[in-house]
């Protein structure tokens, strides 16, 4: 029989907490539903109001790994979902998460959680961030873009935007910039005119260009996520990788300092003492004070 929580009122059924999902460490749901409670109050902040998307595998990495934006079969009525655009004017419901009980619910199915530009209370089409999306191709690794995401930095500053960095959990890093709100075409122009100028800015080492070909030894520079359709794997993620890593906010220091890809390889064990140490690196996100306009003169 399932051990059953009482979390916010709610009472959730927890399945399976023994069994091995990360077998590389051993690491069990258990263990990975203690991260995501622990890690909830930053976790939360950056799932509430954005319809989400989930990548589950439920026996782990090596087992079927399957992505979904439909609420999961057997969903308590008590977990919240929006209505939002798909194709040809059809529309379909994605789940929100917006507190604790909803958290553990979908967590306890074994999920990635994986994020929209923007916002279900707003015009789905206008997104409130910009993502560049930086994937190495090997040789290549984090470190090569740590250089790129260290230009991008600067070329978004002349244009009077800060940028914010995470890591993948997987092979890369991302790069996440507070916009006021702005009609997606235009963020995925904007991020593709970034995109083609790093490439011609360092030819050597970037490519804006999907082409498997082209990429290795390169950085793609992927400007994709931020069509209105797209999502992202979300901050404090752990992702159905090996080991239990995780999606996690990085400082610029950290960016700028890293000679290894090791460096920049964090787990769940690892951001509790980070969360102590930086706080959330990615709060100025949920600001709307210092989100600032994306340069106008982008053709759809």
């Amino acid at each position: 029989m399932s051990p059953i929580a009482e979390v916010e009122g709610r009472r959730i059924a927890l399945s399976n907490l023994d069994k091995v999902l990360y077998p590389a460490t051993g690491t069990t749901k258990g263990e990975l539903l203690h991260y995501l409670a622990a890690t909830a109050g930053p976790l939360l902040r950056h799932l509430r109001g954005r319809p989400l998307a989930f990548l589950r595998f439920p026996d782990g990495p090596d087992g079927e790994t399957f992505f979904t934006k439909n609420p999961p079969p057997g969903m308590p009525d008590w977990v919240r979902t929006a209505e939002v655009p798909r194709h040809e004017g059809e529309t379909a419901r994605q789940v929100l998460i917006q507190d604790l009980a909803s958290l553990m619910w979908v967590a306890n199915l074994v999920v990635e959680f994986h994020a929209p530009m923007w916002r279900a209370d707003r015009d789905p089409v206008l997104a409130d961030r910009l993502v560049f999306d930086l994937d190495p191709g090997p040789p290549a690794t984090i470190v090569h873009c740590c250089a790129v995401a260290e230009w991008l930095r600067e070329r978004l500053r002349d244009d009077g935007l800060s940028t914010y960095a995470k890591t993948s959990g997987s092979k890369g890093l991302h790069l996440l910039v507070p916009v006021e709100p702005t009609p997606s075409w235009q963020t995925t122009g904007y991020a593709k005119k970034l995109a083609m100028e790093a490439a011609a800015a360092v030819p050597g080492l970037v490519t804006s260009k999907m082409t498997r070909s082209l990429r290795p030894g390169k950085v793609f520079v992927d400007f994709s996520q931020n069509a209105a359709a797209k999502t992202t794997a979300a901050p404090y993620t752990a992702r159905a990788r090996r080991e239990p890593t995780v999606s996690a906010p990085v400082t610029w220091g950290e960016v700028e300092r890293c000679e290894d890809a090791m460096q920049l390889v964090f787990r769940i064990d690892d951001i509790a003492p980070r969360l102590d140490r930086h706080g959330d690196l990615l709060e100025p996100l949920l600001d709307p004070a210092l989100a600032r306009p994306v340069p106008p003169g982008v053709a759809p």
